[in-house]
Order: structure tokens, then sequence, then C-alpha cells
């Protein structure tokens, strides 16, 4: 972690807006803001692209002003994430956390035992509906570098790099940077090939929202840029609303 990092945590909150260098907040954020936020003029809040770079910016009585440069934080490691749509909102609340975790992409499956219907209109929603969700995540998280929510694919095109969540598989997540967590009926027989490499999420069956959870974190831990090189300070945590 960085100053930038801390600094951003510092801040009231975070807004996506299509210009750092000019941060315009949409009618929706700006709402947001000062109606639920309580922002008082000359309180900082992180504006960024979503694509990395970012800047501080100072409420006014209309408008922000950017106080600092324009950064940009380097490119997250690819960690991705393929997660078959679960029943229910539990899909949407793994989006949630596997952005807090730092997943960099998150892409629908459509393995055989998906209960969730996911054709045409309900798929274009839900795929929405997971976008907005990542974004507000990113937010709350202070990620500058929104995760892509991909467009969904069967097993089979799934790339061979990627390893199966299977109980029994592999304990050694190192190296690890993309995973597939099943459906609540898990794989079916012949799903994936024999050669596929399989991972553990541990000694115990989980539920697939927790499988995807633990694999998000596994992933996390593992990575390279999973470090704290700061002092501990205190923090308050931002339970913001994902409804």
């Amino acid at each position: 972690m960085n100053d930038g990092f801390v600094a951003r945590v510092a801040a009231l909150g975070q807004f996506r807006v299509d210009d750092p260098v000019a941060p315009a907040l949409s009618r929706d954020d700006d709402h947001h803001l000062r109606a639920v936020l309580r922002a008082a003029p000359g309180e900082t809040v992180v504006v960024t692209d979503g694509l990395g770079a970012w800047a501080l910016a100072e409420v006014q009585s209309s408008g922000l002003r950017r106080l600092t440069p324009v950064e940009r934080d380097p490119e997250p490691e690819p960690r991705t994430l393929y997660l078959a749509p679960l029943k229910g909102d539990r899909s949407e609340w793994a989006v949630v956390k596997a952005t807090e975790l730092g997943v960099a992409t998150i892409v629908p499956l459509l393995s055989a035992r998906v209960a969730v219907r996911f054709r045409a209109e309900a798929r274009a929603k839900i795929l929405a509906r997971w976008r907005r969700l990542a974004h507000e995540a990113s937010a709350q998280s202070r990620r500058v570098h929104y995760p892509t929510i991909g467009e969904p694919v069967t097993p089979r095109e799934v790339p061979g790099h990627v390893g199966v969540a299977d109980f029994g598989g592999d304990a050694r997540w190192s190296g690890v940077n993309a995973v597939a967590i099943g459906p609540e009926g898990g794989w079916d027989d012949g799903e994936w090939g024999e050669d596929r490499h399989r991972l553990s999420l541990g000694p115990t069956v989980l539920r697939a929202e927790t499988a995807a959870i633990a694999a998000a974190t596994l992933l996390a831990f593992h990575g390279s840029d999973w470090r704290w090189r700061h002092e501990p300070r205190q923090m308050g945590n931002d339970e913001s609303s994902y409804d």
C-alpha cells in the first residue's frame, strides 16, 4: 500500500467521474454526497475514472474543486473469479465481497447445474446490477481500478489455466490467479476435463457464496500486493448500503 491509498481512506467518500482533472459529479452522486453523506463545503472526497486515475477534490457549495494532481495507480494483479450465478441475492453479495478483496475480473459461469435464469432481458438486468454493485463496492473500499464484469461463459470456454474449486483438490494456491466456483448443486459429472487443476477450499463443504469469498481471499492472500507498509492506524468502517 502507498501514501495515496492512506489519503483516499481518510477522505469522506469516493466518486466515479469522467475526468478527474475537471471532476463533475452526476446528479445522483451529487445528491448522495450532500443529502446522504451530508458533506459540508471544505470536506475532501476522492474522484476517479475507475481506470486507475484519481485525485482528491474539495466539496464546494456547488460542485467540486480538485485539490491534488491526478495520480495513477499501477494496474492490479489479474485476479479472476468465475462465478456461477446463485439464487436470490447471494451472487450479488459475493460480487461485492470479491470486489472489496481486490478481484480484478468477475465472470458469470453458466455451469450445468445453474438454477438462475440467465437469458435475454434477465441476463442484461443481472449483469447491469453486478456492475453497479461492483462500482459501489469499489468506492467503499477505495479501489481506483474498478473490476470488470465479464460476459457469461460456459465451462468449455474457460481458459485452461483457470483452477476449479473442488472438494479434495490441491491446497497449494501459490501462483494461482484465476478460479471457478460452482453453483448450489456443485459441478456436473464430466463438466471439467481430467487435466483441469482442482483447488481445495478447506476440509468442510461450503455454501457457494462462501466458497466464492474463500477463493477471493486466497487469491488476494497469495498476491504480491497483499501488503500493508504503514504503521497501524484507527480507521472507521464504511457501512454503505448496496441495495
